[in-house]
């Protein structure tokens, strides 16, 4: 009887050693750095331009930052900020919480869709600007009218979102649930709204945005505080600072609320293929 020969013991290959805590921050690092490096680079030619002009038609950063230091000293720019946030936030928050459901009725009840449809067609090309003077008589100059604009702007992105979340979800998935014995309710919450979230999130940004849009507007023709009204009221003391003042605080509290929102929902809503 032969015996076999013992075989000699396989090399264990060293593993590679994974991306270090370091490694991992360098990429972030350099974003950041290009991302500042991209804004002093602007100041730096918004600066050079405005040498060419007056401060009327075109006022330099200090200039612009002395009017900012001016404005948060009286106190105007932080309560502009604090009405047009306060707006902003409460008509998109209502927004949301109406279009979701209705985009989800659409895509789930097609008789309602067919319903629907025509009203959130014609609605969803008529701009907010339009119905300031509607909002004001039937609302008053108060804050109802501008929160209502708000939602205006965003009921239909979200729920025009929802409905295409709804509509797009895989026709086998929901054959599937079926099969294994669930019932209508039982398919929403865990195949339909699961798969919609995503559609759901990428509308609210949308929405975001277009308030901004929106607040502006119905601040400049009746309000007597917030972000456009500023802008608005500086042209009656040729102050054009100001102007680029109100502008910058929109942009920069746009970026803040829209990477809250990006932060938060990739945290919590990971699981659903959220992501940015």
């Amino acid at each position: 009887m032969s015996v076999e020969a013992p075989t000699a013991p396989e090399k264990v290959r060293p593993t590679a050693p994974g991306p270090t805590r370091r490694g991992k921050s360098r990429p972030r690092l350099t974003r950041v750095g290009l991302s500042v490096l991209s804004v002093l680079l602007g100041i730096a030619i918004w600066d050079l331009v405005s040498r060419n002009y007056t401060a009327f038609f075109l006022p330099s950063p200090m200039l612009t930052w002395q009017g900012a230091v001016d404005l948060v000293q009286d106190g105007t720019l932080w309560s502009s900020v604090s009405a047009s946030s306060t707006r902003i936030l409460t008509g998109w928050a209502l927004g949301v919480v109406i279009g979701v459901p209705v985009g989800l009725l659409m895509g789930c009840v097609p008789w309602l869709r067919l319903m629907l449809d025509p009203y959130i067609q014609f609605f969803r090309f008529v701009p907010p600007i339009a119905f300031v003077t509607l909002a004001i008589i039937w609302l008053g100059p108060g804050e109802a009218s501008k929160v209502a604009l708000i939602f205006y702007t965003t009921v239909f992105i979200v729920a025009l979102n929802t409905l295409a979340g709804v509509l797009s979800v895989d026709d086998l998935r929901l054959r599937a649930a079926r099969a294994l014995g669930a019932n209508p309710a039982r398919t929403l919450i865990s195949v339909v709204l699961p798969s919609t979230v995503p559609h759901v999130v990428t509308g609210a940004r949308l929405a975001m945005g277009n308030s901004f849009l929106t607040i502006v507007s119905a601040e400049i023709v009746a309000a007597q505080s917030g972000l456009g009204s500023l802008i608005w009221t500086a042209r009656n003391y040729a102050k054009t600072e100001w102007v680029f003042v109100g502008i910058i605080a929109l942009g920069l509290l746009g970026y803040l609320f829209d990477w809250i929102l990006r932060v938060v929902t990739s945290k919590t809503l990971r699981r659903y293929g959220v992501n940015f």
